[in-house]
């Protein structure tokens, strides 16, 4: 049986949603933040010595990072499913996908998050968050002009992977303001398999 460790209020959705389309068995052992720090509480520590979440754990094998995870996941379990045929230039782009969207859609984000926390102190940097906001999040707009996943005709895993950044950018832009980002969280959030992984785990 598969094993997600899952801090709340984290990015562990992406995975349970996976194993959901994937029709896996798994379990989820869930871990409260610290309600002073928000940080992960030691016996995350157990499983993996970062002590961050999500971590699955499969038989002796545990992993962390959600792109490597979501990799495993569908080379293991997913019988030619969610990924396109190695070689191809759909392969080359969800590549890029699966790795951009922690590498570099993220920090703008979270930025945000940490400088929001400064108050006045963190004002001077808020225009280069801002313009950094609108170049990345602008791009993955107009990268789903015309189409409804990022990479070919059907979901794969980097949609799943870019899901928590489209989410968390379309809830502080508003809704109207990348409207392709929009359609596309209203497409991933009325999935079976991600209603299912939200009725079994929460938001």
């Amino acid at each position: 049986m598969i094993e997600i460790h899952h801090l709340k209020e984290s990015r562990s959705r992406r995975i349970t949603w996976m194993l959901e389309e994937l029709a896996v068995d798994y379990t989820v052992i869930s871990y409260d933040r610290d309600a002073t720090t928000r940080l992960a509480p030691p016996e995350l520590k157990a499983i993996h010595p970062l002590g961050k979440a999500p971590v699955l754990k499969d038989n002796e094998l545990v992993l962390i990072e959600s792109g490597a995870i979501l990799e495993y996941l569908v080379e293991q379990y997913g019988h030619g499913k969610f990924v396109p045929a190695k070689g191809t230039a759909d392969y080359y782009r969800y590549l890029q996908f699966m790795h951009y969207a922690e590498g570099s859609a993220m920090l703008p984000l979270l930025l945000k998050l940490y400088v929001g926390r400064l108050g006045e102190a963190g004002a001077p940097l808020h225009p280069r968050i801002n313009s950094e906001l609108a170049n990345h999040f602008g791009y993955l707009n107009a990268s789903l002009e015309g189409r409804d996943y990022f990479v070919g005709d059907t979901l794969t895993a980097a949609d799943v992977q870019l899901s928590f950044a489209v989410q968390m950018a379309v809830r502080a832009a508003g809704r109207t303001a990348f409207p392709n980002l929009t359609r596309f969280v209203e497409m991933v959030e009325a999935r079976p398999a991600y209603q299912r992984a939200v009725q079994k785990n929460g938001e």
